[in-house]
C-alpha cells in the first residue's frame, strides 16, 4: 500500500469533504493512452488505490504499463472504540488522497482500447466516487 515515508505534520485538519471547483492539476493524460478520470469529489484511501492497481495490472499482463497519478498523503485519525469524550485527537489510522472532479487517477498504455476500457471500468468500481474512461486525443 502507498503511504508517505515522512510527513511534516502527523495530524492534519479534516478540511472540507466537499470542496469547490475542479482539478487544475493532474487533469489530463500525460503518460499513457487511456485514463480513468474522476467525476466527483472524495477521499481515496491507499487500500482502494492498491485494489484498483491490482485489477489494472491483471489486465495489462506483460504488455503494457500502468501509472498511478494520485498519492495518499493526507493522514486520517481515528480514536479507539468506546473511548470517552475528550482525551484529544486520535492517532493516525490511514492515509487518503483528496480527489476533485477532473483528476486523472490512473493511466495505461500498451493494450487494446477494448481491454483498457474494461480494465478501467473494473478499477472504477473500487472507488467511492464516479469515474469515467478517457482516451488521449491525438
Amino acid at each position: 500500500m502507498l503511504l508517505p515515508k515522512k510527513v511534516a505534520h502527523r495530524k492534519w485538519h479534516k478540511g472540507r469533504r466537499r470542496q469547490k471547483g475542479v482539478a487544475t492539476r493532474a487533469n489530463s493524460i500525460d503518460f499513457g493512452d487511456f485514463g480513468l478520470k474522476s467525476l466527483s469529489y472524495g477521499w481515496v484511501t491507499s487500500r482502494q488505490i492498491e485494489a484498483a492497481r491490482r485489477v489494472l495490472t491483471r489486465y495489462v499482463r506483460r504488455g503494457g504499463k500502468v501509472w498511478i497519478r494520485i498519492f495518499p498523503d493526507k493522514p486520517v485519525t481515528m480514536k479507539g472504540n468506546e473511548t470517552p469524550m475528550g482525551g484529544g485527537k486520535g492517532a493516525p489510522d490511514h492515509y487518503v488522497a483528496v480527489v476533485k472532479p477532473g483528476t486523472v487517477l490512473f493511466e495505461m498504455v500498451g493494450i487494446t482500447r477494448v481491454s483498457a476500457q474494461e480494465a478501467m471500468n473494473m478499477a472504477g468500481y473500487k472507488f467511492g466516487l464516479k469515474t469515467k474512461f478517457i482516451e488521449k486525443i491525438r
